[in-house]
């Protein structure tokens, strides 16, 4: 792959900042002496965090990561005066390297660092066109030089974190790179550099996916089916699973003589068919998603089985993902549909039917969205939708579904289009439906989730901390998420601590709380939608039994009532998603049924389930 310089032509002294390799500061062609290391890892430090101050205490933790001297501040500060002496000032009135109540702030602009210009080119080229997204992209992966910060600086585990998320930044946008050189008709230039990341990434599906249909495209059959086997085998090996569905459609599509590129489902009646090949003409499908997660986590066997009922040309066309809040839904609905992108060629387009203030929204405004979404107009009703969901291959996520009256409307007929529903509850008025509940994280998915935020370094040293922290989060990745990108800012806080703040049931929902991510206010979302009995009767099961599961009778008691109302009262609640319940048929004096963590904590901490305030 060629990589053209990506920088714009600048002026005379304007300086140059390089992290997307090697740590270099150039002030026109000269490189100017970063002096010793622990100077290097403080701009470094600054410069991963460009315009946003960094506090004494994180610059502290990069440079001295075992034991800080009694005089790290003073050696901060001395450090900090050699950068400013050897970047100069520039501007008298806005000063490059500034020291706030927050801490310190280098500020530069994104034609001075490369890490600011690779963000923004990788923002530019999402919703292009493949030509343009191509160029833009191959601008961006232009800029990289070798591993970010070089060999010498992650001697600093915060650096070497650091430069992990941006490893894994710069993949995914050779991903999408490989991905809109193919469209164009570009196999040839992407063939070779896939091998070698494939070997490095040897379970990134999507890497192996664009390399087997680069092969195909070039002729090489035998080697694109061997790269799905290859795969096949490690999957099942290491992991238990199966490929997904995008490299299945494309192996299918090379096996039956196509080149992978359409990522049909092999049937003229599928999302796939035969009418693939005209949509090549069209331009680009439309992608109204949000991104996916570079660190997703855990819900494999559930992926496999939404990705299998969205490929299944026989079902009704509808998938419900159910779980209660923070279960990680969305996310798993937004993967999914990122990976069949070949499959629905006609678009994905995501939809939420909540405001942000959780109240429902009109169905005119949802179809609206989506007509403007999928760039089509005429979408005036929902006839007029069921019409051109069952006339084209789309995926149609329609997230945050608060009941089923706001969605009957929305359901496909039949034909070509799928609808991805998500929802608290079970929507049980909705048939036929392909139902998935989403469970909670296992131990070790949770454990990796944190280790991606706080890092790989930081949780090894105190595994039994961070096992007390995940669990403490009742397995919810939005829990474990909000955990982790606290603790990645509170450098200085041990996960024992924060582990011991978490399992205080009277503060452990203050503490899954940052920047404006909070776990309190997405359970407050969800408890005010409830119908006023759901609420009251949620907080009666939460307060009344223990913290495990709970039979019948103790549901009884908690409920002050006897048995056969009870069972009406829990099976509603499963309905609202507010309790779950066995996997396998059992009756229901014998079911052993459980309100998820932190369900019964918020409900807990409100008594008899009315919403605790707010903070601010």
């Amino acid at each position: 792959m060629s990589r053209p310089s990506a920088q714009p032509v600048a002026p005379p002294g304007t300086l140059r900042f390089s992290v997307l390799g090697p740590l270099t500061v150039h002030r026109d062609d000269r490189a100017l002496p970063l002096g010793p290391l622990k100077q290097r890892v403080v701009l470094a430090t600054l410069l991963g965090a460009a315009n946003s101050p960094v506090s004494i205490d994180a610059l502290t933790d990069a440079v001295w990561p075992e034991e800080p001297p009694r005089t790290a501040r003073k050696n901060l500060q001395v450090y900090v005066s050699a950068l400013r002496a050897l970047l100069g000032e520039d501007d008298p009135d806005r000063p490059r390297l500034t020291h706030t109540c927050g801490g310190y702030a280098l500020r530069v602009t994104e034609d001075e660092l490369d890490l600011l210009r690779f963000r923004s080119l990788v923002r530019a080229a999402e919703g292009q066109r493949p030509e343009a997204a191509a160029r833009l992209l191959r601008q961006a992966l232009g800029l990289w030089q070798g591993p970010p910060f070089g060999d010498d600086l992650r001697q600093s585990p915060r650096l070497a974190e650091e430069a992990e998320r941006l490893e894994l930044r710069h993949l995914t946008a050779y991903e999408s790179w490989a991905e809109a050189e193919l469209a164009v008709g570009g196999a040839s230039v992407v063939v070779e550099g896939l091998r070698d990341l494939v070997e490095r990434h040897p379970l990134r599906e999507r890497l192996r996916c664009a390399w087997m249909r680069a092969l195909s495209e070039t002729g090489r059959q035998a080697e694109a089916l061997a790269v799905h086997d290859d795969y096949r085998q490690l999957l099942a090996r290491e992991l238990g699973l199966e490929p997904g569905g995008a490299m299945a459609a494309s192996y299918r599509a090379i096996l039956t003589g196509g080149s992978g590129g359409s990522g049909g489902s092999g049937g003229p009646g599928g999302p796939g068919g035969a009418g693939a090949d005209a949509h090549a003409g069209r331009g680009p499908a439309p992608a109204l998603l949000p991104p996916d997660l570079v660190d997703f986590t855990g819900h494999g066997e559930e992926l496999r089985r939404l990705v299998d009922g969205l490929e299944d040309t026989d079902g009704s066309g509808v998938v419900l993902l159910s779980g209660p809040a923070g279960a990680g839904k969305t996310t798993l609905a937004v993967r999914a549909a990122h990976r069949l992108g070949e499959l629905f060629a006609d678009g994905r387009i995501c939809v939420s039917l909540r405001a942000a203030d959780g109240a429902t929204r009109p169905l005119p405004a949802v179809l609206a969205e989506i007509g403007r979404g999928a760039g089509v107009t005429g979408l005036s009703g929902p006839e007029a939708f069921r019409t051109w969901l069952a006339e084209h291959r789309v995926l149609v996520i329609l997230d945050d579904v608060p009941d089923e009256r706001a969605v009957r409307p929305l359901l496909p007929y039949g034909g070509h289009g799928r609808v991805l529903l998500t929802a608290r509850g079970q929507l049980g008025g909705l048939a036929p439906v392909h139902r998935i509940p989403v469970p909670p994280l296992g131990a070790a998915e949770a454990l990796q989730l944190l280790a991606g935020l706080v890092g790989q370094s930081r949780v090894r040293a105190d595994r039994e901390a961070a096992l007390r922290i995940v669990r403490a989060c009742g397995g919810s990745p939005l829990a474990v998420r909000v955990s982790g990108m606290r603790l990645a800012v509170l450098r200085h806080v041990p996960l024992r601590e924060f582990a011991d703040r978490l399992t205080d049931p009277a503060g452990a929902l203050d503490e899954l709380t940052s920047g404006d991510v909070s776990v309190r206010r997405w359970l407050a979302q969800g408890w005010e939608a409830l119908p006023r009995d759901c609420g009251r009767n949620a907080g009666r099961l939460a307060t009344g039994t223990g913290d495990g599961p709970f039979g019948l009778s103790e549901a009884a008691e908690a409920l002050g009532c006897d048995e056969r109302h009870a069972v009406r009262v829990v099976e509603a609640l499963i309905d609202a998603g507010m309790v779950t319940s066995p996997c396998g048929e059992v009756t229901a004096h014998a079911a052993q049924y459980e309100l998820p963590y932190l369900v019964r904590l918020y409900a807990r901490g409100g008594g008899q389930g009315a919403p605790v305030p707010m903070p601010g």
